[in-house]
C-alpha cells in the first residue's frame, strides 16, 4: 500500500513511551550512582552491563552471594504518602541483610525501575534513597534499569526490585550447619514491618479500621502510614562483628513468612527452634494489627516479623562473649529462646 504523503509519522511518543523524559531521568540519577563508586569499578554508568573488579588481595578463596528482591506493597504506602526515597533504602538493606547472613559482605547493587511513565524527580528520589543506603553499606551502585511501559502501571505508580552480589571468602561462610542443640536464641529488634506483610496490614488499617495514611493512631503512637513506612533497618554492621569473631553459627533474616518460616531455614536436620513468647517487646503496630483483625498467634507469626528482624544462633558456651561484644557495639537484642532437638520446625512456649 503505498504511503500517504499526509498522513502524520507515528512517534514512540505517541505510545506513550517519553524517551526524552527518561533521558533526563538518567541523566539525574548517573550522578547519584557515580557518588558510590569505588576504585573496583570499572568503566561507569550507561554500559550494558556494569563491571566490577574482585579484589583477589583482599578474597583468599571467595564465594559470590547473591540475592534478588522487592518492596512489595509497601510501595502503595509510598505512593499515598509521597515518600518515595525511603523504598530505595528499603529494597538495598533488605537485600543486604539476606546476603550478610550468610557472611558476606556486600559489593555492588542493581535495581529496576518500572512505570507508565517515568517521573524524573519521583526516579530521583527513588535513587537518591538507593544511592545514600548502599553508600551505607559499603556497596556500589554498579547500574539498574529504568523502564516506561505505558498501559501497564496506574498513572503515579511503579515497582522497585534489586539485584545484590556480595563476597565472602569459603572458610567464613555462615550456613548455619554448625547449629547445635543448646545455643542460644537472641533476636536483634526491627523498626517495625520492614517490608513484609503489608497487603495485611494495608486490609486492617485502611479497609477494616478505616484510618487515612496521615491520621494519628494513639494505639501505635504514631500516625497511620508514618508507622507503615518506618524504614528496613540494615544489621550489616552488627552481623560482621558477630561473624569476625565467631560468635554465632547461624543468622536468619526475618522477612515473608516471619520467624516460623525464616528460622527454619538454617536449622540443620534433628534440630528445632524453641521460642519463648513474651521474651521480646512486641512493637504496637502489630499488636493494633492483631486485634483489629481478631488474627490469630499463629497467622500474625508466619505474617510479620513482629519486632524481630534478625536472629542469630549463639553456642551457649560463647554467650557472655558475645552479650558484651553486642553491649560495646550498644546494640540491643533479646535471647529469645534456644536450638533443642526436633525437626527443623520452630515451636513456641
Amino acid at each position: 500500500m503505498p504511503e500517504d504523503p499526509k498522513a502524520k509519522s507515528v512517534t514512540y511518543a505517541d505510545a506513550g513511551v517519553d524517551i526524552s523524559g527518561g533521558d533526563r531521568a538518567k541523566d539525574r540519577i548517573k550522578y547519584l550512582a557515580q557518588k558510590t563508586f569505588n576504585r573496583n569499578v570499572i568503566g561507569g554508568v550507561g554500559g550494558f552491563g556494569g563491571l566490577f573488579r574482585l579484589d583477589m588481595q583482599r578474597w583468599k578463596n571467595p564465594i559470590l552471594v547473591s540475592s534478588a528482591d522487592g518492596v512489595g506493597t509497601k510501595l502503595k504506602v509510598a505512593f499515598e504518602m509521597g515518600l518515595h526515597r525511603n523504598v530505595g533504602a528499603d529494597l538495598v538493606n533488605h537485600c543486604v541483610n539476606d546476603i550478610a547472613v550468610q557472611g558476606a559482605t556486600p559489593l555492588f547493587f542493581l535495581d529496576y525501575l518500572a512505570s507508565g511513565k517515568l517521573d524524573p524527580e519521583v526516579t530521583e528520589a527513588v535513587v537518591t534513597g538507593l544511592a545514600e543506603a548502599c553508600k551505607a553499606n559499603g556497596c556500589v551502585l554498579i547500574g539498574g534499569e529504568t523502564a516506561q511501559m505505558p498501559g501497564f502501571y496506574t498513572e503515579g505508580e511503579y515497582d522497585l526490585a534489586g539485584f545484590i552480589v556480595g563476597a565472602v571468602d569459603r572458610d567464613k561462610l555462615v550456613t548455619g550447619t554448625e547449629i547445635k542443640i543448646g545455643d542460644v536464641l537472641i533476636g536483634l529488634p526491627s523498626t517495625g514491618l520492614h517490608t513484609n506483610g503489608y497487603s495485611l496490614a494495608r486490609k486492617l488499617l485502611f479497609e477494616v479500621a478505616g484510618y487515612k495514611p496521615a491520621q494519628y493512631v494513639s494505639a501505635i503512637k504514631d500516625k497511620a502510614g508514618a508507622a507503615l513506612m518506618k524504614t528496613h533497618r540494615s544489621y550489616l554492621h552488627v552481623i560482621q562483628k558477630l561473624v569476625a569473631s565467631g560468635m554465632t553459627a547461624g543468622m536468619a533474616h526475618i522477612t515473608g513468612g516471619g520467624i516460623t518460616e525464616n528460622l527454619p531455614r538454617i536449622l540443620p536436620k534433628g534440630t528445632a527452634a524453641q521460642i519463648e513468647m513474651g521474651s521480646w517487646p512486641v512493637l504496637p503496630i502489630f499488636e493494633h494489627l492483631r486485634t483489629l483483625g481478631q488474627v490469630s498467634q499463629e497467622e500474625m507469626m508466619r505474617t510479620f516479623n513482629m519486632g524481630v528482624g534478625l536472629i542469630a544462633a549463639v553456642p551457649a558456651a560463647k554467650f557472655t562473649r558475645a552479650k558484651n561484644l553486642l553491649d560495646r557495639a550498644e546494640e540491643k537484642f533479646f535471647v529469645i529462646g534456644r536450638v533443642v532437638k526436633g525437626d527443623r520446625k520452630v515451636q513456641y512456649t
